[in-house]
């Protein structure tokens, strides 16, 4: 949806205190979504399983998260989109508790997949309801606060559960992790105003799935954005286990702070802007050529250059995101709904196949063995981003036509 121009004068304090509360409830249950990722060495020693299978805890929670968004969004369009966001919040909560006590791996996956499978119902759905809902009276900001509220949630996730797993134990710090929705699923009930009735296509979803499956521009976006995830996944993921081995031998209370290179996400309300001026096909391939970058840097074994490797990944994994999310409205005029569920199954499955293949990247070759196969996915993706860009007219975010919020309820 596009950005509508804030209403002059004094804002609601409804409408305030609602953006706050669906803000504190994105934040909540993106914190689940990678809290492992900076405690897999932690739970490998548990466990006693390899590295790439201490990695599947996020990849089968990604495919969850991939196939719940089509069962969250048709439920949201015939029950109501707050219902969804509460609903999911309180549910999310039952697995979260039962991860914390999980007395084997297997039993420990289960748990994330289904976590994995309640979080569409929020973050996916979340998406639309902040443009039906705040953009009408907050303008562009509303979509700002959700995402900063998304890369909140992720260092919480991320550092948060380091910390506490360093502390007292990843148990404890999955049975803290299970507080957040609780309570968040109680505030969104109180402040949450109801969401317009979604618009539903005169064709039929089936019609609108086969139009959208048959639209090839959609790749562009898609292989773009999905080769920047799965190398943000891999190497956010794996570089725990070269930070607590030899030459940098770091616990996990020290290499948890990797991941507050999240502060980065700030980059996105820029980077639509920066769209606006030389197009989205052309900002996301800068944005896969700064990730190829990033990963050239991460070779050597030293701690500053490895910073600056860590921090042009996740920038572009940022710049790159806005930039195939713009894409995707330019080359999905209609049904654009089906076209986002369409681009965030293909971007889902790439991040589950990097909790995973990297780890056996890693198994066989160390790093560079992942610098490797991360460096030929974003190769892969910068080659369809260059050659459709030669045969497209490139188009500027501004010139995305984009359909009128309704008034808030």
């Amino acid at each position: 949806m596009g950005a509508v121009p804030a209403r002059a004068g004094r804002e609601p304090a409804a409408g305030l205190a609602g953006m706050a509360g669906l803000a504190f409830g994105a934040a909540a249950m993106f914190a689940a979504m990678y809290a492992t990722q900076a405690i897999l060495p932690v739970l490998g020693r548990e466990f006693d399983v390899s590295p790439a299978r201490s990695g599947l805890t996020i990849s089968v929670l990604v495919i969850a998260v991939a196939t719940g968004g089509w069962l969250w969004g048709p439920f949201s369009d015939r029950h109501g989109r707050k219902r969804s966001i509460v609903l999911a919040s309180g549910l999310i909560v039952i697995p979260t508790i039962a991860a914390a006590l999980a007395p084997s791996f297997g039993l420990l996956l289960l748990c994330r997949g289904l976590q994995g499978l309640c979080m569409p119902g929020l973050l996916t759905v979340g998406v639309a309801y902040v443009a039906e809902v705040f953009a009408p009276r907050l303008g562009g900001r509303a979509m700002g606060y959700y995402v900063a509220a998304l890369v909140a949630g992720g260092l919480v996730g991320r550092v948060g559960v380091g910390l506490v797993t360093a502390a007292v134990g990843w148990r404890w710090a999955f049975a803290v992790l299970a507080v957040l929705p609780a309570v968040g699923a109680v505030v969104m009930q109180r402040l949450l105003p109801e969401a317009p009735p979604a618009a539903v296509s005169a064709g039929g979803r089936r019609a609108a799935i086969a139009g959208q499956l048959h639209n090839r521009r959609l790749i562009v976006p898609a292989a773009g954005a999905s080769a920047l995830f799965f190398t943000f996944v891999s190497v956010f993921s794996f570089v725990t286990f070269r930070l607590e081995t030899a030459p940098f031998d770091y616990g996990t209370g020290v290499t948890s702070l990797i991941f507050l290179l999240w502060v980065m996400g700030a980059v996105g309300p820029l980077c639509g802007r920066l769209a606006d001026r030389v197009g989205w096909r052309r900002l996301l391939a800068g944005a896969l050529v700064l990730s190829l970058t990033g990963v050239a840097l991460s070779l050597p074994d030293a701690l500053p250059t490895l910073l600056v490797a860590m921090t042009c990944v996740i920038t572009a994994m940022f710049a790159g995101v806005t930039a195939a999310q713009l894409g995707v409205a330019d080359v999905a005029a209609t049904d654009r709904g089906i076209a986002i569920a369409l681009y965030f199954t293909v971007f889902y499955a790439a991040g589950a196949l990097a909790g995973f293949l990297p780890g056996l990247a890693w198994e066989q070759w160390s790093w560079p063995g992942v610098a490797g196969l991360v460096a030929v996915v974003l190769g892969a993706g910068l080659a369809v981003v260059a050659t459709v860009a030669r045969r497209a007219p490139v188009t500027a975010a501004r010139d995305i036509p984009r359909p009128v919020d309704p008034p808030l309820v």
